[in-house]
């Protein structure tokens, strides 16, 4: 008996509802991303942050000025990417992350934390670069 095994090395291309793949993932049709609520512990400033480590798009609301909500370290989750959006009409959510910075798109000054609320953030998406984390709103 004969056992033949054949491997094609180099690049894979995966389809869905499509027969001619153009990317390393190719999506015809919608896509649905998991949905997250945090709420926040009412301690503000002060207390310990809620950890973001579920999900994708992420609904936060704090209970408090100021609460906390933090993004995991983006060194374990190069690539990672959130949308979070402060669905609090009334109260400041603070976003902050385990390691690194966040940093504005197209600004190299990063900082710790960062403040959304309606009109000023009130919805971002961060990335994961490996080091830091880029927010967008």
């Amino acid at each position: 008996m004969v056992f033949g095994c054949f491997f094609q090395s180099g690049f894979s291309q995966v389809g869905i509802n499509t027969s001619t793949p153009m990317s390393t993932l190719d999506i015809n049709g919608n896509l649905s991303v998991k949905v997250v609520n945090l709420t926040g512990n009412g301690s503000g400033t002060s207390g310990s942050a809620i950890l973001i480590n579920d999900g994708v798009y992420i609904s936060i609301n704090p209970s408090a000025t100021d609460d906390k909500f933090q993004l995991p370290s983006p060194v374990l989750f190069p690539g990672r990417m959130y949308f979070i959006r402060n669905i609090n009409n009334t109260t400041t959510a603070q976003l902050t992350t385990t390691s690194g910075l966040l940093f504005p798109k197209n600004s190299t000054t990063g900082s710790t934390n960062i403040y959304m609320f309606e009109g000023n953030l009130r919805t971002v998406t961060v990335v994961s670069d490996g080091a830091n984390w880029t927010y967008i709103n």
